[in-house]
């Protein structure tokens, strides 16, 4: 019903400024035109005419619009339209004494072509700042704008940070855990180069590639079933050298938590003083603490590199290296601790069999 009523009214806008243009033409002109009726309605027709095109363009540019605010974050929406409503008033302001200088009737069309120009010029100029950096802008006179959940950490009430995902987190899937579990709060941001390489993955003649990408568009899919609006789709176009460096700076812009199992995105990240959470040491620090003289349950399932040494596993992952414990591969053991290492790659824990065969 909107649409058709929007083609209606620039339709019959066109019309009508077609059939009163006749009379803005110059005397000399309509002197040499015989029937004026005629050119009132050819002009008319042809208003007509270029008001449905206008229209039918109008309509196709609203019906975008709508989709881009429905998922458009609402900081992000209203920075973007005050940068254009600045825009237009220092067009204006500028405008004010060109508009004033007397001209000769034959430039004076320079006026309204100055106005249509200059308007559009500090209109596009302010929206596109407002997208960039609007959100730092509004962050300095109102904090509350990063994030909608707040938190009281040391006896003050502060907004809860939005977070971000990268590929590798999205892929990895322990985040749909963490949000189940209410580990995070606030906004969850997925931004618009994450979700086109999930697409070039998916779309992968590698199936190993292939199946990487469609289960993290799979989670995606889930995410914003349960979650619905609190999952963020961030369009914006940032420049960089791949998505690392478009997140790192989408991270900088919002005041962010990345959230990431890349190991070195999240070294870059803190190097440029962006706060960050690397799954694997969330992990590693959740990891239950084995003390020396603790016994444990181990099923031995392999061989170590030392002779008569056999390998287990915790619960978490934690290798287990037991004295002795070649000869019960395949076996549970109860087992003694004797020390722990940390390496690279992980803890490491060391046993000898409890009970001696």
């Amino acid at each position: 019903m909107v649409d058709a009523l929007i083609l209606i009214l620039f339709m019959v806008s066109g019309a009508a400024s077609g059939w009163l243009g006749v009379d803005l033409l110059p005397e000399r002109w309509l002197l040499q035109v015989t029937n004026i009726e005629g050119l009132r309605w050819v002009l008319g027709g042809f208003g007509a005419f270029f008001g449905l095109v206008a229209g039918f363009l109008f309509q196709q540019l609203r019906q975008k619009l709508m989709r881009q605010v429905r998922t458009m974050p609402t900081d992000l929406l209203v920075s973007r339209a005050v940068g254009l409503i600045l825009g237009l008033l220092v067009a204006n302001l500028l405008l004010a004494p060109i508009l004033l200088l007397p001209l000769p009737w034959e430039v004076d069309f320079v006026k309204p072509l100055a106005a249509v120009l200059s308007n559009v010029f500090f209109g596009v100029s302010g929206y596109n700042l407002a997208e960039v950096h609007g959100r730092t802008l509004l962050r300095l006179f109102n904090p509350g704008t990063a994030g909608e959940t707040l938190l009281l950490a040391d006896g003050v009430v502060q907004p809860a940070r939005p977070k971000i995902l990268d590929t590798s987190v999205i892929i990895d899937g322990r985040i749909q855990a963490l949000l189940a579990m209410g580990l995070l709060e606030g906004q969850v941001i997925v931004a618009q180069c994450v979700i086109d390489e999930l697409q070039q993955l998916a779309d992968s003649g590698n199936a190993e590639k292939r199946g990487r990408g469609r289960r993290g568009l799979k989670l995606l899919a889930g995410l914003r079933e349960t979650y619905g609006r609190r999952l963020v789709v961030n369009s914006t176009r940032y420049e960089g050298d791949g998505v690392d460096d478009r997140l790192l700076r989408l991270s900088e812009d919002t005041d962010g938590l990345l959230l990431t199992s890349d190991w070195n995105l999240s070294k870059v990240a803190e190097v440029r003083n962006l706060r960050t959470l690397h799954l694997g040491e969330l992990t590693q620090a959740l990891r239950a603490e084995v003390q020396p003289g603790d016994q444990l349950q181990i099923k031995i399932v392999r061989e170590g590199k030392e002779a008569d040494q056999g390998v287990g596993y915790l619960e978490d992952g934690t290798m287990v290296v037991v004295e002795d414990g070649r000869r019960s591969i395949g076996e549970r053991r109860s087992v003694t601790v004797t020390g722990a290492l940390q390496t690279p790659a992980g803890r490491m824990v060391f046993a000898r069999p409890t009970d001696s065969r």
